[in-house]
């Protein structure tokens, strides 16, 4: 009897799908979307070569037609999802419910023309209820959601295909631009623009131990908030330039503040006011994609990449739901579920009269979606999820799972205080000091979650500041005062969690697109990671000064959010994509995208782009972006800079610095061939030698990391033009007539003879190792590795997995020990060790990284028969 035929797009959701739908379902994955707009050349069939929109892969001149063509690793999947369409009887498509989900249903019906009834599958998480409940109400593919992704897809591609290659022509090769990826390194360059520009200021005041007389005594701080009847001035008073805002703040220095104390000395401090205040504090609503990409950049210092990638485990393996939404609103089975929870938990206490209902208050958010919450009608404890996934995935289900039941529980309630205590001192003048307290009375939804914040010095919710019992007129005892300084603060620079909140708020792109920006935009060295700070390049300098003189509408925010606002009114069929595209792309009474790139390239002055001068005086240094990165300029004089330098570090001062002592770089002399200087510098990845220096006209300066046992104190010329001798010539192997190099790579010293690759025993032998040598080894057996390239020696056997009949043991890798079925690979995690990995727990470590494999579209081999076992005695 034929079977019914579901496709889905990865292997680890058919897996899960297929365990609920049993006999008469067959569950396909399609990898991913299987048609794309040409990459390259090479995908552009020969027909329309030699059309001028060809490159673009969309016919710019017949109403935008995109050129879809299949997607060359996904050829062989192709041609099997069409073997088992001819056996099938009914094709179900469960691609996700978003755009990009409606699309590939699209594209998988162009590429397989079924000649059987089609049926669209749509659900938020992947439980047997919610899948049954599609099966029940399928429906057709929505044409509209493809138009909007289709539209989308056509604006980013003419977007990136036309303006790149203007900055490969006057900033650098390799760099790209996009329609969120270029604001959103704008937003990071603006903000390194404020700190270079800021200026610190310092201010003083005076912290205060108190004492009140009962008995015991209860002591407490504060702090002087006033003299002579004007407010002291704190960081909020100054500006990034280092001056007052306001005449009407006294603003300390050392010697007044000090004065202060000893004109305070013997004063008696009576308490001036007291306020209370009934505090009362709601929860936070459920998570949406971008609140679920702050929280755990927040609290778990995730990556956006990383939230994403987890988040897609978790979905797919019918954990939690769909985790690409906007909305914030729980279903009434979600709803039921939490309420549950919370009374059986926590008590009837915890539990509000009425269920909470939260509204997105994002713009075109879909209130038909859900938010991102625990699967199912019942919620899986977190102990559960965490026995039978990987660390990072029971981290986030956590994260996830604590922020959906505390948005369903009572309000925390409780009282804050502010107190003002003063006294006047030797000298007649008046000082007030104060102090604020916080004491919770009931936690409500704290005692599940509290939300982190982007700043380290803030305030968690639940933390309470209790003070002792105070009325005004008490009188209470000075124990010590202290003069304190301080410094006003440049703004902080984006993490990925605030440059998610500010794309949003910016209404810059989607939250389900923040992960794959954040990422791209650091793949292309517009931004480094310093901890959990993005640090802009000069080259990200170099590209916003481009787009900011010559593409000023497509980097300007609120022209970036009405293309947003337009893309979602061809969404929702308000508005027709052709119209929309031709007046983008050609103009319509304005510049076009086409007039715009055509005259930055006439116009655009690359010495001038690519100049970040350091000082506004003429004969300022200034920052130069050249053909092999940055550098400084000051007069005639040329320097390299620290590769880990960030921009607002490098002031008029550092660079004269740098200019008598570059880098803290160290010459070791003059290359005899070239004649150019050999230098030991310091990079973000370690120390190096290089040939000659950038920005001199030379070719690209020549590079080679020390050996381990190496340092730059002590690394001589001879050692350092052996390093930049390699990859050494050993020979010509005579039997194929490949040339046979000694190099030394990420995990040490090897030999290449094209595709062949030895390891050798030391950074020595690369220079000593002889022909024959070289050929004996590249002739010999490869050693047995393990998946991180060391020679492995089991520590364990864990015996038979039970499912699978694999071998399963514990072996030393290069980065420490992995579990092994003999063909997939697991590292044990921080909290596993060799001697106390159970067999449950290996084969959980094994499950996840086949996960892993499969969603990067990757298929794992099946693992080898156990030591022993007959390979012909099960047929």
């Amino acid at each position: 009897m034929p079977d019914k035929l579901v496709i889905v797009e990865s292997p680890a959701k058919a897996r899960t799908i297929a365990g609920f739908l049993g006999s008469g379902f067959v569950v396909e994955s399609s990898l991913g979307h299987v048609r794309d707009l040409p990459e390259d050349a090479a995908d552009i069939p020969e027909e329309v070569k030699g059309e001028d929109w060809a490159r673009l892969g969309v016919d710019v001149h017949h109403g935008f037609k995109p050129l879809y063509v299949v997607v060359k690793s996904r050829r062989a999947q192709i041609a099997k999802l069409r073997r088992a369409l001819k056996e099938a009887e009914e094709l179900y498509l469960a691609t996700d419910e978003d755009r990009e989900g409606e699309s590939i249903a699209w594209h998988l019906v162009e590429v397989l023309k079924p000649r059987v009834p089609v049926r669209r599958l749509v659900f938020h998480e992947i439980t047997p209820g919610a899948i049954r409940a599609a099966l029940a109400a399928p429906r057709d593919i929505d044409r509209r959601l493809i138009d909007a992704q289709e539209t989308r897809r056509i604006l980013d591609r003419l977007f990136g295909y036309e303006v790149s290659p203007v900055l490969w022509k006057i900033v650098g090769r390799g760099l790209s631009a996009g329609r969120v990826q270029s604001p959103a390194v704008r937003i990071v360059v603006e903000r390194e623009r404020e700190r270079m520009a800021f200026r610190r200021a310092e201010y003083w005041d005076l912290e205060g131990a108190f004492a009140t007389r009962a008995a015991p005594p209860g002591r407490f701080g504060a702090t002087l908030v006033a003299l002579g009847g004007k407010r002291v001035a704190a960081g909020r008073d100054f500006d990034s330039s280092g001056r007052v805002r306001s005449t009407e703040v006294v603003v300390l220095d050392r010697g007044t503040a000090e004065e202060v104390v000893a004109d305070l000395a013997g004063a008696a401090f009576t308490v001036r006011s007291v306020e209370r205040k009934p505090y009362r504090r709601s929860p936070y609503a459920p998570f949406r994609t971008a609140t679920l990409q702050q929280e755990a950049g927040r609290q778990l210092r995730f990556s956006t990449d990383r939230t994403m990638r987890t988040a897609q485990s978790l979905y797919e393996g019918g954990y939690i739901t769909y985790m690409r939404t906007d909305s914030t609103a729980l279903s009434e089975t979600a709803v039921a579920a939490a309420r549950a929870l919370i009374s059986g938990r926590y008590g009837p206490e915890y539990l509000p009269s009425h269920p909470r209902v939260y509204r997105s208050k994002v713009k075109n958010a879909q209130e038909a979606h859900e938010a991102i919450r625990p699967a199912g009608e019942a919620f899986r404890d977190p102990e559960e999820v965490a026995a039978a996934v990987p660390p990072d995935e029971a981290r986030l289900y956590e994260l996830i799972w604590k922020r959906t039941v505390a948005s369903q529980m009572s309000d925390a309630v409780g009282e804050s205080v502010q107190v003002r205590l003063g006294a006047a001192g030797a000298s007649g003048r008046d000082a007030e000091f104060g102090t604020s307290g916080k004491v919770i009375s009931f936690p409500g939804f704290l005692r599940a979650y509290v939300e982190g914040s982007d700043d380290p010095d803030a305030e968690a919710d639940d933390q309470e500041r209790r003070l002792p019992a105070l009325a005004e007129g008490d009188p209470v005892d000075v124990e010590a005062l202290e003069a304190k300084g301080h410094e006003t603060k440049p703004p902080a620079r984006y993490t990925e969690a605030s440059l998610v909140r500010r794309l949003e708020e910016l209404g810059i792109g989607r939250p389900s697109t923040y992960a794959s920006i954040i990422s791209t935009i650091q793949k292309r060295g517009y931004v480094w990671k310093r901890g959990p700070a993005l640090v802009p390049s000069f080259t990200a300098f170099a590209t916003v000064q481009l787009l900011e003189r010559h593409f000023a509408d497509l980097v300007d925010y609120q022209f970036t959010a009405r293309m947003e606002d337009d893309l979602d009114r061809i969404s929702t069929g308000e508005q027709d994509p052709v119209p929309y595209l031709t007046d983008f792309y050609f103009g319509d009474g304005h510049r076009g995208l086409t007039d715009l790139v055509g005259r930055s390239l006439e116009e655009a002055d690359p010495r001038q782009v690519n100049a970040v001068p350091l000082g506004e005086e003429e004969g300022s240094p200034m920052v130069r972006v050249g053909r092999f990165g940055p550098y400084l300029e000051l007069g005639e004089k040329r320097v390299g800079l620290p590769d880990d330098l960030a921009p607002d570090e490098l002031t008029p001062e550092k660079a004269a610095a740098l200019a008598e002592e570059p880098n803290g770089e160290r010459v070791l002399g003059m290359d005899p061939g070239s004649g150019l200087e050999v230098l030991v510098r310091q990079g973000r990845f370690g120390p190096y030698v290089q040939l000659g220096r950038p920005g001199s006209g030379a070719e690209k300066p020549r590079r080679s990391s020390l050996f381990p046992g190496m340092t730059p104190e002590s690394l001589t010329l001879e050692e350092g033009l052996r390093l930049l001798s390699l990859p050494r010539l050993v020979g010509v192997d005579p039997g194929t007539g490949e040339e046979v190099l000694a190099r030394y790579g990420k995990y040490g010293p090897y030999l290449e003879r094209g595709a062949v690759t030895r390891s050798l025993d030391s950074p020595e032998q690369i220079f000593t190792v002889t022909p024959a040598e070289a050929l004996a080894l590249l002739a010999a057996p490869k050693p047995r590795r393990g998946a991180r390239g060391a020679a492995t020696t089991p520590l364990r056997s864990l015996g038979i997995d039970p499912e699978t009949g694999c071998h399963l043991e514990v072996r030393d890798g290069r980065f420490g020990p992995y579990v092994t079925d003999g063909a997939v690979n697991a590292s044990l995690r921080r909290e596993d060790s060799v001697e106390g990995l159970t067999l449950e727990r290996a084969r959980a470590l094994l499950a996840a990284r086949r996960r892993r494999l499969e969603t990067e579209g990757k298929e794992a081999k099946p693992c080898p028969p156990p030591p022993g076992a007959n390979p012909a005695a099960g047929a």
